[in-house]
């Protein structure tokens, strides 16, 4: 047998429940602005596996990893370079954070450039150099 549903009782509905049905409606777009904006938000942060280049070059943080990778090399190889500036880079998170930077370094005769690569870690207070290598003109 079909249901059959009267019209007239949402015609007839008290201010009550037009009131309780506007608060609804208001909840519904609260929450669909408040999904829309955290969707946003996640788009716009580093996707795990990806290179991302580095907004601010200039970060002091960005400039700690590039001394620290110029001073484990000058460790491994007896040599006294010193870092003159961060050029570019980018950055890949995995296990941490793989930081892919081309820098000039100086060895108190000639400025050259080079590309180094380093993994942070910085919850396990961890840091390799993995690369370091002279980039060519």
């Amino acid at each position: 047998m079909p249901m059959s549903i009267n019209t007239n009782t949402f015609c007839e509905a008290s201010k009550d429940n037009i009131c309780e049905l506007s608060i609804m409606n208001l909840r519904y777009v609260v929450l669909l602005i408040f999904v829309l904006l955290a969707s946003t938000t996640v788009r716009n942060q580093a996707t795990l596996g990806v290179w991302n280049p580095i907004k601010n070059i200039n970060d002091p943080y960005v400039t700690e990893i590039a001394n620290y990778a110029v001073d484990e090399h000058d460790k491994r190889t007896g040599l006294n370079l010193k870092l003159e500036k961060v050029i570019s880079g980018e950055t890949k998170i995995v296990d941490g954070i793989i930081y892919c930077l081309n820098i000039t370094a100086t060895d108190s005769s000639a400025s050259s450039k080079y590309n180094i690569v380093v993994l942070d870690k910085l919850s396990q207070h961890f840091r390799n150099l993995t690369s370091f290598v002279p980039i060519s003109d």
